[in-house]
């Protein structure tokens, strides 16, 4: 698979970037780029210690290309340098798509037919359908083959995955992470024509396995892999602008690191912003503060593994966008479902309304009241709350022609359907709550 790929192509790969760079006036690649192309593991270290953005993207003047240091390394076959970087916090699902070229990480490492660092993005989270998906929409004539090479190699590659997973009768890497795959009406992606939005912008979050073994969160990363295909194939987001942030890539650190520094680096006056988070959330019983549940996070030091939805309102209401929406399937109580406590510490009664200081342009969709637990719908595959999210945003017609949410619409779909199924199939309230700013 790697001789068709390898030499010729990859010195393309590599003459068009340096091309690039340089009719726009950049002399040479940054020191990180430069490590990560060379494989030079050393001074890549050293340059992340003192403080070298990971992510960062080859910048220009005002301009800045989003060619990463893990591109380069993944594309010359720096299996080390790979890990290192990824290790540091890169964006395994990073998009380079300047002039219709759309590639990812995967994408220069199989376009080289570098499979063993094909395997490790995998087993990191690296999704080869969002990568084939981004291949097949280049309209880029000169890249044109070598993104069918790449096609080609990772189509074969999951091929062998799938054999092997049937003969061993395991799942191996990161496939072992995730629920099993149950198909509903949702996974079909909806045919909403939408106007392409330049300035949207997205996180999304999806924690199905915790480093404290704590409960599964089953379907979490199930939902956040449709939630971000939704955003990305129906409602006009760019590839590039969504985060998508699975299990052990979403830890306190990571989540720091996009809201408070990836969002505000990107967003401007205008701009829409849709946050999602599937997984655990956790009362701390001392403040009664709610808590995200990070990959890392301990609920027995919430205060300090946790991130707090204060927190993160905070980071959003700072941001210049014309709107932000939150959707929550997660709850904060502690008594069971999406929500984790302390040992021995009791569920609490959260007011989630009282407790949030929304920026006027911000709305919330949370799962449930505070004092409820959020379900999974098992028969359909996702989250309770996901599942009719998505089906409203499909069937509903909720979806203005620019993208944005009519919530009220939306939020009047979801809440009788989630309590309805609650009740009769689970003997259990949830509650959905849509909440606003305050207005004064």
């Amino acid at each position: 698979m790697k001789t068709r790929a390898d030499s010729i192509s990859l010195i393309r790969v590599l003459f068009i970037m340096s091309a690039i760079v340089a009719m726009i006036g950049c002399a040479s690649a940054p020191p990180l780029h430069d490590a990560a192309l060379k494989g030079d593991v050393r001074t890549a270290k050293e340059l992340l210690d003192k403080g070298a953005n990971v992510d960062e993207g080859v910048s220009v003047g005002i301009r800045s290309l989003a060619i990463t240091p893990l591109m380069y390394a993944a594309g010359k076959g720096h299996l080390e340098v790979v890990k290192l970087l990824v290790e540091r916090g890169a964006n395994v699902n990073a998009v380079y798509s300047p002039g219709g070229v759309s590639r990812t990480p995967l994408a220069f490492a199989a376009i080289a037919g570098h499979k063993e660092i094909v395997k490790y993005l995998v087993d990191k989270g690296a999704d080869i359908d969002r990568t084939i998906f981004a291949l097949k929409k280049a309209t880029n004539s000169f890249s044109k083959k070598d993104n069918e090479i790449a096609m080609e190699f990772l189509q074969g590659f999951q091929r062998e995955m799938a054999d092997s997973t049937q003969q061993k009768g395991v799942k191996t890497g990161a496939l072992d992470k995730a629920s099993p795959t149950i198909k509903s009406d949702i996974d079909e992606l909806p045919a909403i024509k939408v106007k392409h939005n330049k300035n949207a912008y997205a996180i999304v979050i999806g924690i199905e396995n915790y480093r404290q073994k704590l409960p599964k969160a089953d379907f979490a990363t199930q939902d956040a892999r449709l939630v971000a295909d939704y955003l990305i194939k129906a409602m006009g987001y760019p590839e590039e602008n969504v985060i998508t942030l699975l299990n052990d890539h979403a830890s306190n650190v990571d989540l720091a690191k996009y809201f408070e520094r990836w969002l505000p680096n990107n967003v401007e006056a205008g701009s829409s912003v849709f946050i999602y988070f599937s997984g655990h959330g956790a009362p701390d019983p001392k403040s009664g503060n709610a808590y995200l549940v990070p990959y890392d996070g301990d609920p027995s030091f919430i205060d300090e593994t946790g991130y707090s939805l204060k927190r993160m309102y905070d980071a959003l209401g700072k941001l210049p966008a014309k709107e932000i929406i939150v959707a929550l399937d997660s709850c904060f109580s502690g008594a069971g479902g999406r929500s984790v406590i302390a040992k021995g510490a009791r569920p609490l009664v959260m007011n989630l309304q009282s407790n949030m200081a929304l920026s006027k342009n911000m709305t919330v969709l949370s799962a449930s009241s505070g004092d409820q637990i959020s379900s999974t719908y098992d028969e359909k595959g996702h989250g309770l709350f996901t599942y009719f999210m998505l089906k409203g945003i499909k069937n509903e017609d909720v979806i203005k022609q620019d993208g944005s949410i009519k919530m009220d619409d939306l939020f009047g779909y979801i809440k009788p359907q989630v309590e309805r199924i609650a009740r009769k199939q689970f003997n259990n309230e949830q509650t959905p709550q849509l909440i606003e700013p305050k207005k004064k």
